[in-house]
């Protein structure tokens, strides 16, 4: 249980701070049906396990050693964080409220909505090359010093802080975001588009500065 524990702290400290994927989360829960947020907050939880079991087994010592894969990654994942943000800046809040006409649009737009979903959890959880290493450097660390049996309740403490903060988020979130009027609701989104875009800036700077 003390190693479980521990990495349930650690997980929560290292998926807490304000980020890409808070970010697309915060905006699903405000601004979808809280259906779609619980989508949106799946989606990221099963890339953050993914991230998180890659960072504990090494996957950062790759983009160190390979500086064209740390490369393509700066590059692509900024032009398409930028292009999430833009998005979010173009959309608008979806009524909080439930009904047939919402249901059906739900049903209607099903595939290209998950498809849509699953593709901006994936971008805003890997295409931070810097994310990544620093993963690796922290989970790395443990997992230098841990034995066998100790590693296992320790990376699934690591995975239940991802589950839990993304999904208590979500159902916070959402269940205040009632009291918000849609104009607040509208500026919230273009807040997170631009912070986002922001984030697409700063990686595309960074892959600029390597090549030049």
């Amino acid at each position: 249980m003390g190693f479980y524990l521990q990495g349930l702290t650690v997980g929560l400290a290292y998926i807490a701070p304000i980020g890409m994927q808070n970010l697309f989360v915060i905006n699903s829960a405000m601004t979808k049906t809280r259906r779609r947020a619980m989508i949106t907050a799946i989606s990221v939880i099963v890339f953050d396990v993914a991230l998180s079991l890659s960072c504990f087994f090494g996957i950062g010592t790759l983009m160190q050693r390979y500086e064209w894969l740390q490369l393509a990654v700066l590059a692509l994942g900024g032009l398409v964080v930028i292009r999430i943000g833009a998005g979010l800046l173009r959309s608008k809040p979806e009524a909080a409220g439930s009904g047939v006409t919402r249901a059906n649009h739900d049903q209607g737009g099903n595939a290209e909505d998950l498809g849509k979903t699953i593709s901006t959890a994936c971008v805003v959880t890997w295409c931070n090359p810097q994310a990544i290493i620093d993963g690796t450097l922290m989970l790395g660390a443990f997992s230098a010093t841990l034995t066998a049996a100790q590693s296992t309740p320790f990376i699934v403490g690591v995975e239940t802080a991802s589950v839990c903060w993304f999904i208590g988020l979500t159902l916070i979130i959402s269940a205040f975001r009632d009291r918000f009027s849609p104009k607040v609701l509208d500026v919230l989104n273009k807040v997170c588009g631009v912070v986002i875009i922001a984030y697409g800036v700063k990686l595309l700077a960074e892959f600029a500065m390597a090549v030049l």
